[in-house]
């Protein structure tokens, strides 16, 4: 169960990552459309679990391993959008959120 302080800090993450995330994809996985769907926070408020959709889904893995190698700059530039509300900014770890392949694959299997 998340305290209100974590998620609150969960969905001010999400919003900055989103702000950092769109520019830098641009460079980093051009012609696709990422989202932050979601970001999951520890206890400790130590790391943030961040959640990246991507759309197309090929080459998906790859694109969010570019993210975790990047993930000291993206954390940096949290770092300045939250100094004022944090002690400790988290560390960030990136996953894959495969759920609207989830989605489509349960809708083939329907039709």
């Amino acid at each position: 169960m998340e305290s209100s302080r974590q998620s609150k800090l969960a969905k001010q993450i999400q919003k900055d990552l989103s702000d950092i995330i769109i520019p830098m994809s641009k460079q980093l996985a051009s012609g696709k459309m990422l989202t932050v769907t979601r970001v999951r926070m520890t206890p400790d408020l130590g790391q943030a679990k961040a959640y990246i959709s991507v759309f197309p889904s090929d080459d998906s893995e790859n694109i969010v391993s570019i993210f975790n190698t990047h993930a000291g700059q993206i954390r940096y530039e949290l770092g300045q959008k939250l100094r004022h509300q944090v002690k400790k900014i988290p560390e960030l770890k990136f996953f894959l959120d495969d759920s609207l392949d989830y989605l489509d694959n349960i809708d083939n299997l329907l039709k």
